[in-house]
């Protein structure tokens, strides 16, 4: 393997729109949301391990998760797991873990890819990612993998590239913020708009560079501790300092600012993962077009539902359709399909109702 290739981890969200299951202390990465055996931070890791060596895929998360993630991904050591003290969106912690990268090798070149993905094809994915690795390689590129839309999405952002260009990696326009409907119809009968997935690829010299020149204060609040990483005194230096940073995305800082940015449209199918009704949509329906992970189920009537338990429970359900049944613990959640942008405020009205600790 490519001693030059590394991988960040993301795996500091919280998945709130996975509730109950997904919860403050413990969120949908680190639960087998597919019931395929593996959760979905260790799916990822195995994944970029086809291509990345292990000892070189640090891990990005909040202090809180450390635990969780050496549990779950034993090849992981401490040295690898870099924890965030304060949240503080997907920039600074991009930024602060390319320091650590580049200290440790200035010849690297990384994918940042979020922990909590579907990805079918796995072969195709390492595909592309080593294209795009051989590309920022030998260019000062900051790269991005744009998703074939299949259908008018609102809520992704989108990617639009020129379309002159006959080479697979296409040089980005820009991006355009999450757009309605027929703005979202609009851009799919052009044919040079991509979904934004969040996947990005760089030389950890492009990147740095990219937020000196873009983000000169944060890229100044984190180069003051540069002698600091991956040595003993890091850890006072980041809690000192990493809750000064600015809350902004690495969409924002450096991505939408900078004109050395490409993408390459993915050969392989995709799905966020955000809501039950996108893991709806990527799990086996049963004859009755229910998607059951756990459960044993026995229905009459009823179709189009996501229901999910603890192992093995038997889950009886008559005349509902499409609906979130989900069964987790203290908790149980019987909630339309229709409606399940509205669970994170459910959420909340649980907390406010019956305390912090059912989120």
């Amino acid at each position: 393997m490519n001693k030059n290739y590394y991988a960040i981890l993301m795996a500091g969200g919280v998945g709130s729109r996975f509730w109950p299951v997904s919860t403050q202390d413990y969120p949908k990465q680190f639960h087998d949301m597919l019931g395929t055996g593996e959760t979905l931070i260790q799916k990822t890791f195995h994944r970029l391990s086809q291509l990345i060596p292990q000892e070189n895929i640090f891990i990005l998360t909040n202090e809180k998760y450390n635990n969780l993630v050496l549990e779950q991904l034993p090849e992981v050591k401490q040295r690898q797991v870099v924890l965030e003290p304060a949240m503080r969106n997907t920039a600074p912690c991009i930024l602060y873990a390319s320091l650590k990268i580049q200290k440790e090798n200035p010849n690297a070149v990384t994918i940042v890819a979020p922990s909590d993905h579907w990805i079918e094809d796995e072969k195709a994915f390492i595909n592309n990612v080593e294209e795009s690795f051989e590309f920022c390689a030998k260019n000062d590129a900051l790269m991005t993998l744009g998703i074939q839309p299949t259908f008018p999405n609102t809520g992704y952002g989108y990617i639009e590239f020129d379309k002159e260009t006959t080479q697979s990696i296409k040089p980005v326009s820009q991006f355009r913020e999450k757009p309605d409907y027929q703005t979202a119809k609009s851009f799919i009968s052009q044919g040079n708009f991509l979904w934004n997935a969040g996947i990005f690829m760089w030389s950890v010299e492009s990147v740095v560079s990219a937020f000196k020149s873009n983000q000169p204060e944060l890229f100044e609040l984190f180069q003051k501790g540069y002698a600091y990483y991956n040595t003993e005194k890091e850890y006072d230096f980041i809690l000192e300092n990493y809750a000064k940073a600015e809350n902004i995305s690495v969409d924002y800082a450096v991505m939408e600012k900078s004109e050395n940015v490409f993408v390459l449209p993915a050969t392989f199918d995709w799905n966020d993962l955000g809501t039950w009704g996108s893991l709806y949509d990527k799990l086996e329906k049963d004859t009755n077009n229910n998607a059951v992970v756990n459960a044993k189920t026995l229905v009459n009537e009823a179709s189009g539902n996501m229901i999910r338990s603890n192992k093995d429970k038997i889950v009886v359900v008559d005349g509902l359709n499409d609906y979130i049944i989900v069964d987790k613990d203290e908790v149980l959640l019987i909630f339309p399909k229709t409606k399940e942008q509205n669970i994170k405020q459910v959420l909340q009205n649980v907390k406010d109702t019956f305390g912090e600790q059912y989120g």
